[in-house]
This record gives C-alpha cells, structure tokens and sequence, in this order.
C-alpha cells in the first residue's frame, strides 16, 4: 500500500469516528506534511521510519516558523497516526512513542468584563439577530458550530435544546430571562421563510458559521473590544459559572465538554482572578 493510499485509508477512519470536521482537515494536512517529508528521504516503509526521522521532521516545521503550540498539535497528530498504522497491522513500529512535546506557555482564557459585556450588548442591541446570537452564546457557552445548526424546534419556553454535531453530544441547557427576551424580539422579525433554521439571512437562507463570525467580529469592534474572537463569549461563560461557584461538573455538562478535566484547567484562571491577575467582573 502506497503512502497516499495509507494516509487516505486514515482520514477515512477518523471521519468514521465521527470527528469533527476541523480536526479531520488538520489531520490530514499534519500527515500530508509527513508524507511529504519521508518521500524527500526516500522512505515509503513505517517499518524503517525512525524516531531520528521523526523528529528532523518536526526540526524542519520549527525552522519554517511553526510556534511550539502548532507543532504540539502536529505530534499529537503523528501519535494518532501510529496508532492507527499499528492497529491496522501497516507496521509493528511505533516511532512516535518517545517523541516529546515541546513547552510552550499556555494562555489564559480571553474573558470578557462586566463592561465589555455591556458595551456589545449595546452595539448589537438594535440588531435583533445579533442580539439574540450573542445572548446565546454568553448565557448557555455553547459553541458556534451549535448555534448554526439550532432549528425553531430547538427553543422551547424555558429550554434550548443544542443539537449533536461532530461528535459533541446532544444536551439541554436552560434559558434565562435575558436570552429568552432576546430570542423572542429576533423570531418577531425572522423572515418567513421554508428553511428551519433558527437563525436565518435577509435571503431566507441558514445562517452560516462564518456569517456569525463576520457579524460578531463587527460588533466586537463598534464596542471598542480589542483581541476578542467568537469563542471568547464560550471563554466568558465558563470563567464566570465556575467563579460563582458552579462545581466543573455542572459546568462541562451545560457547555458539553466531553472529559471533565478539560473544565477543570479554567480553575487555574479562577484562582489567578481571585488574587486579581486575570479581571473578572460580574456578568
């Protein structure tokens, strides 16, 4: 089997495992780049590829100007490739296995203050889409991917029901007031239109993930926040549930985080707020 044919046979097997499909389209172009590097040594055999190969490989990412952090997530690529090659019985020799990670300093999560929150409510307040956008997002953390692909059956009086894509399993999350008025105010003026999504265009088409972004990174910068992305408002809702007091286990079930440890790094932010080195105010 050719090495196209082995790195098709695994993009195959991820997407089976119903990945999501930004992690499928990394993966494949991480493998893709070590395809390509092994052929340059002539090496089309995992039986002879080395941990020595290996690690020129990342060398030469490093020399092209990839940060720590993205050459991390390449090696977590690499490992999830052997893997693979091992399970399917394409080698016996996992030269992944001693390959280190590099350090890097993770940052701490971009969490929106009380006036910050403030200041995007009031730009967007008189776009009725918006403004029930980003009610959501801040009042249930749920990721923008989600929010795409709510439908009108999704919202009912005091429940949003977030559906399962690329593996995130469906839940519940309760709605507050705040959002509930905000969704109301948008479904008066939601165009009447055939398609089901809750969130639709002027043309009556879904509102895409990347229209959701455009319009928030637009009244990101009509309130004057700076360095803010989309998924912040997901940052600012887990911040702010565990600094009132949430225990991580009921803040991984509303935002669907699928091991709990992954809620539980946000704690390390609460403790840097808490002795005032990450600013925190109520929302």
């Amino acid at each position: 089997m050719d090495l196209t044919s082995i790195k098709d046979q695994f993009i195959t097997n991820l997407a089976s495992q119903k990945k999501a499909s930004a992690t499928v389209v990394a993966y494949k172009k991480d493998i893709e780049q070590l395809l390509e590097y092994l052929r340059s040594i002539n090496k089309s055999n995992f039986d002879e590829v080395t941990q020595a190969d290996l690690e020129a490989f990342l060398a030469k990412l490093s020399g092209l100007n990839f940060t720590p952090k993205t050459i991390s997530r390449k090696i977590n690529s690499l490992k999830t490739f052997y893997r693979f090659l091992i399970a399917e019985g394409i080698t016996k020799n996992n030269a992944s296995t001693n390959v280190s990670h590099p350090k890097f300093e993770v940052k701490a999560p971009r969490v929106l203050s009380r006036l910050e929150y403030r200041a995007l409510r009031d730009a967007c307040r008189d776009d009725a889409r918006i403004a029930a956008v980003v009610e959501l997002l801040l009042q249930t953390g749920m990721r923008i991917g989600e929010l795409a692909a709510l439908t009108l059956e999704s919202v009912s009086d005091s429940f949003i029901k977030i559906p399962a894509i690329e593996g995130h399993a469906e839940r519940e999350v309760q709605l507050n007031k705040p959002v509930k008025s905000a969704i109301d105010r948008y479904l008066d003026i939601r165009p009447k239109v055939k398609t089901n999504a809750l969130f639709v265009t002027k043309t009556g088409r879904a509102l895409l993930i990347r229209n959701v972004r455009t319009a928030i990174d637009r009244y990101f910068r009509l309130a004057g926040i700076r360095d803010a992305k989309v998924n912040d408002l997901r940052h600012t809702f887990i911040v702010h549930h565990l600094a009132a007091g949430a225990s991580p286990l009921l803040v991984s079930k509303l935002v669907g985080h699928k091991r709990i440890s992954t809620t539980e790094k946000y704690q390390v932010y609460i403790k840097d707020f808490e002795m005032g080195k990450v600013k925190l105010d109520e929302l």
